[in-house]
C-alpha cells in the first residue's frame, strides 16, 4: 500500500524503517498537516497516517483527503489528541503509539491498542515463513561489479515480495553503504557480528541496526560494511556465522557482498590463533545456500576469473548448483565479434562453465544508478542489464508464479524437442 505520513519524528522513522516488511510504501513524510495537504494531490497515496496532533491533523488536510477519496488512519496517544480529533471530524481515532500493527488491526479482533502494537511487529519479524535463503556474491580483483549486481538482486527480491536484507561482508573496501547513499559511521554488520559473539543479536537489535535507503520503489534492508578497513578483526569466522544465522531467522533472502580475496595464509605470519582478514568473506561463501560467481567480460577479467573460480571451488566444495557463474558488462568493445559465443566457449573450455549468465554492459543504467544511489530496477527500469538480473534473482529464489513459469517454459521445449 502508498503511504503518506505526518507524524512526530520518531513515530515517523519507525513507520518508514518497517514499510517495506509490512508490504507498504512509504511515498512522503511530512512534518505538518498543511505541507501534507499541498503536496497530495500530486501523489498516488492510497492511504495516510497521521498524529492527532494541531501540528499533524489540520482542518485543510482532513479536507484534501475527503476530496480526494484518500483514506486515513488517525492515531490519538491520549484524550487530548482524541478531543482534537473530534473537534477535526474525526469520529474513528485509534489508540496509539503509531505503527503498522494499527493498520492490520483494522480487520483483527478488538485488542488493548498498546499491546496490539507491541505484539504485531514482532510476529511480522520474529515468524517468517521460512529461514531465508542466503545468496553470497563474488567475484575476483578488478571491480567485476559484485557490490553493483548484490544491490540490483536486493532490489529484484524485494520487488518479488520477499522481505530482504543486504549486508556487506566485505572486510577490504566495503561499498554498499555510499553506493545507496548511507551513513557508514556505526557499520550494521560489524555491530551485528559482535552481537553474536555474545548471544545478544535478536529481531530487536536487528531491526534497529538494519536500515532502509530512502526512496526505494521496493524496500529491503541493509546491514552497512565497515567504514574504516582496520576493523576487520570485528568480522570473525565464528561472529559471521553467528549473524548469519540470526539473519536467516529475520527475512526471507538474506544477499551477501563479500570481498574478492579467498587467501587463507595470512594467519601463518602470526599466532594461529589470531583473526583471520578474509575469514568473513569464506565463512559467508561456506554458510550460503547460493553463490554468485561474478567475472568481468574483458581479456583481463576471464583470465582472472578462471584462476580465482577454481579457488572458489577447492574452498567451499558447494553442490554443482550452488554456484551460479554470472559474466558481467558483456560488450562487444572489449571481446570482439560475438562476445557472448567466445566468452561462453571460453569458460567451457577452460573452466567446465557450461551455463552462465550473461549481463550486458549498460554505461547509462549503471551511471544513473550510481548518480541517484539507487539499485538498477529504479534507476532504469527498462535496461537490458536490469531485466538480466531479474531473470537471475528469479533463478537464485524462485517465486512460486516464476517457478511454474519456468516449468512450463522448460516442459514446453522438451515437447519440441520430442516433436
Amino acid at each position: 500500500m502508498r503511504v503518506a505520513l505526518a507524524l512526530p519524528l520518531d513515530a515517523e522513522q519507525h513507520l518508514a524503517d518497517t514499510a517495506g516488511y509490512h508490504g507498504h510504501e512509504v511515498l512522503i513524510r511530512c512534518s505538518g498537516g498543511d505541507e501534507l495537504a499541498v503536496r497530495l494531490p500530486q501523489l498516488a497515496v492510497e492511504l495516510v497516517v497521521v498524529q492527532a496532533t494541531p501540528q499533524h491533523l489540520t482542518s485543510r488536510l482532513v479536507e484534501t483527503a475527503d476530496a480526494l477519496g484518500t483514506r486515513m488512519l488517525v492515531v490519538a496517544d491520549d484524550d487530548e489528541q482524541h478531543r482534537h480529533a473530534a473537534r477535526a471530524g474525526i469520529v474513528d481515532a485509534v489508540g496509539g503509539p503509531a505503527g503498522w500493527g494499527l493498520l492490520e488491526g483494522e480487520t483483527a479482533p478488538p485488542a488493548p491498542p498498546a499491546e496490539h502494537e507491541q505484539a504485531a511487529p514482532a510476529l511480522a519479524l520474529a515468524q517468517p515463513r521460512r529461514a531465508a535463503t542466503v545468496v553470497a556474491v563474488w567475484g575476483p580483483h578488478g571491480a567485476p561489479g559484485r557490490t553493483s549486481l548484490a544491490i540490483g538482486l536486493a532490489a529484484e527480491f524485494a520487488a518479488a515480495g520477499l522481505r530482504t536484507v543486504l549486508a556487506d561482508a566485505d572486510t577490504h573496501a566495503a561499498s554498499v553503504a555510499p553506493a545507496l547513499g548511507l551513513l557508514d559511521e556505526a557499520p550494521g554488520f560489524a555491530a551485528a557480528c559482535r552481537l553474536a559473539g555474545i548471544g545478544g543479536l535478536d529481531d530487536a537489535q536487528l531491526e534497529r541496526l538494519a536500515v532502509t535507503p530512502r526512496g526505494l520503489r521496493h524496500p529491503f534492508r541493509v546491514l552497512t560494511g565497515i567504514g574504516r578497513p582496520a576493523r576487520w578483526p570485528e568480522l570473525g569466522p565464528e561472529r559471521v556465522a553467528g549473524a548469519i544465522s540470526a539473519i536467516r531467522q529475520w527475512c526471507d533472502v538474506l544477499v551477501v557482498d563479500v570481498a574478492a580475496s579467498l587467501e587463507q595464509d595470512d594467519e601463518l605470519a602470526s599466532d594461529l590463533a589470531a583473526p583471520r582478514r578474509n575469514a568473513a568473506g569464506v565463512e559467508a561463501l561456506r554458510t550460503a545456500d547460493r553463490i554468485v560467481a561474478v567475472a568481468s567480460a574483458d581479456p583481463v577479467g576471464i583470465p582472472r576469473f578462471l584462476r580465482d573460480h577454481a579457488e572458489l571451488l577447492d574452498l567451499v566444495q558447494p553442490d554443482p548448483e550452488g554456484v551460479t557463474v554470472v559474466v558481467n558488462k558483456l560488450r562487444q568493445g572489449a571481446i570482439g565479434l560475438n562476445p557472448t559465443g567466445q566468452v561462453r566457449q571460453t569458460l567451457a573450455r577452460f573452466g567446465g562453465i557450461e551455463r552462465p549468465t550473461f549481463v550486458p554492459w549498460d554505461a547509462a543504467a549503471f551511471d544513473a544508478a550510481l548518480l541517484g544511489a539507487r539499485p538498477l530496477a529504479d534507476a532504469a527500469p527498462r535496461s537490458p542489464a536490469r531485466a538480466a538480473v531479474r531473470e537471475l534473482a528469479a533463478t537464485l529464489v524462485p517465486t512460486g508464479a516464476e517457478a511454474g513459469a519456468r516449468r512450463r517454459r522448460a516442459r514446453g521445449a522438451d515437447e519440441r524437442r520430442l516433436a
